[in-house]
């Protein structure tokens, strides 16, 4: 079964230019550890809730996501001429859930963005989630609350 592909899909936007590229390798699943091929990344994994000393997935993914988002409102600030605050920051929690279709996440954002007009805060932060690569990747798959601090 080496090199067999099981299962592929695809793009409902196709890529014309890949910008990066991370590869990582796990091994033991939610107990395991996960390195980059960079080795900048070199975390040990523990399931949610036990006492394993590692991270999960779901705060990964809160890292990941919460750090690109940012990259997106930085990115649409420039467009709009709107200066971000120097202490930006974006709060995320990913949930582990079951629901109907069995596992599922969900998630919700803090976006804090102290001292800017709140008008402005709402268009930076509409317009990242619409440019945000996990934002897209989680458009109509799962649940997203996002609120906004000024």
């Amino acid at each position: 079964m080496e090199n067999q592909i099981v299962f592929a899909a695809k793009a409902v936007a196709s890529v014309s230019k890949v910008l990066y590229t991370g590869k990582v390798h796990v091994t033991g699943g939610r107990e395991g550890a996960a390195i980059s091929s960079d080795g900048r990344l070199d975390v040990s994994l523990s399931s949610p809730g036990t006492s394993g000393q590692g991270t999960n997935p779901e705060q990964l993914f809160a890292a990941g996501w919460s750090a690109c988002f940012i990259g997106a409102m930085q990115h649409n600030a420039t467009l709009l001429k709107i200066k971000l605050p120097l202490m930006t920051s974006v709060d995320t929690e990913v949930d582990l859930a079951t629901g109907q279709q069995g596992f599922t996440l969900q998630a919700k954002m803090q976006v804090n963005l102290p001292g800017l007009p709140e008008q402005q805060a709402r268009e930076i932060v509409l317009a990242a989630h619409q440019t945000c690569p996990y934002s897209k990747a989680t458009k109509d798959n799962i649940e997203v609350s996002i609120w906004v601090t000024v």
